[in-house]
């Protein structure tokens, strides 16, 4: 409901692009800075853990990156993954990208990947079936775990 009763903003700066400005980390669940992107948890996650890798620039679409911001997104994917297998160790994932609102982009001007940890016998239905989310865990609390793996 948090989600579906949220104001959406209209125009202006993508809510991608003030995440990295802040200084503190915690307050927007940051967990990593990389060159061309960074790490987050998903402010309305799929799944407990549920991260996004979002590079700075806002772009729609993936042939709107530079090569080095390409493979940097694909680097933090990987990384993502690694932080979430450590801390989490989930039984596989879900990785990809909505491309346009009609595709399910929440933010269609600037292009994020989804890193979904799964487990067998998971909840993940439930969004999709229920219309609701079951989470085990505090995104700050989730915060905290996962940040202990990010590299420094």
């Amino acid at each position: 409901m948090q989600y579906i009763e949220a104001p959406k903003p209209q125009g202006g700066a993508s809510v991608f692009e003030d995440i990295p400005k802040t200084s503190d980390e915690k307050s927007v669940h940051l967990l990593y800075r990389g060159k061309t992107g960074y790490l987050v948890l998903n402010k309305f996650p799929y799944n407990a853990g549920h991260l996004l890798a979002i590079p700075y620039r806002a772009v729609a679409e993936l042939a709107l990156l530079n090569s080095e911001e390409r493979a940097g997104l694909m680097d933090l994917i990987v990384l993502g993954q690694d932080i979430l297998t450590q801390a989490l160790k989930p039984d596989g994932f879900n990785v990809g990208f909505n491309f346009g609102s009609a595709a399910g982009a929440g933010i269609p001007k600037h292009l994020h990947a989804h890193i979904v940890p799964r487990w067998n016998g998971d909840c993940n239905f439930m969004p999709v079936l229920g219309d609701t989310r079951v989470l085990v865990e505090s995104l700050d609390s989730m915060w905290e775990r996962l940040r202990q793996f990010c590299p420094r």
